[in-house]
């Protein structure tokens, strides 16, 4: 695939969101305290790597293969247990949620700039299968924190 120089700097700039979000989830995934907020910040720390991958090779002029839908957004789903941490640490936890949903937000809208950006259908589909995969990101943090009486 030839990238025009828009292309290009979308994907740079995507390629610095996902390397961003990855660092935060490995340290947010240290910093929590209740044990079912470090397993799912560490399940999305493993999808935006398998994102920043993707849009690595992208920038390479490859476009992956997109298998699987947003199933893997799915993945440690089940019933959410409230958080047993005190409530000093709750507060903590609250505050990395938001900070995370926030931060799943901004990804997915620039995920969605880029999908009208690019000419490539078959690039467009990957960006689109990611961007799904980051709205089910924050539905997943909304879910624990609504769980977990926690704002969003």
């Amino acid at each position: 695939m030839q990238l025009t120089q828009k292309e290009t700097l979308l994907l740079q700039d995507l390629k610095a969101q996902e390397q961003l979000c990855i660092e935060k989830y490995k340290k947010y995934a240290a910093q929590a305290c209740d044990e079912q907020l470090k397993t799912l910040f560490h399940t999305i720390m493993q999808a935006e790597q398998t994102h920043l991958d993707t849009v690595s090779a992208m920038l390479s002029g490859t476009v992956p293969m997109m298998t699987g839908g947003a199933q893997q957004g799915q993945q440690g789903g089940g019933q959410i247990q409230p958080s047993t941490c005190p409530a000093e640490q709750k507060q903590q936890d609250a505050y990395l949620c938001q900070d995370a949903l926030g931060m799943e937000k901004h990804v997915s809208t620039t995920y969605n700039t880029a999908i009208f950006e690019f000419r490539d259908a078959q690039a467009r589909d990957a960006l689109n299968h990611i961007q799904k995969e980051e709205q089910q990101h924050g539905k997943r943090i909304y879910d624990y924190m609504a769980a977990n009486g926690m704002s969003a």
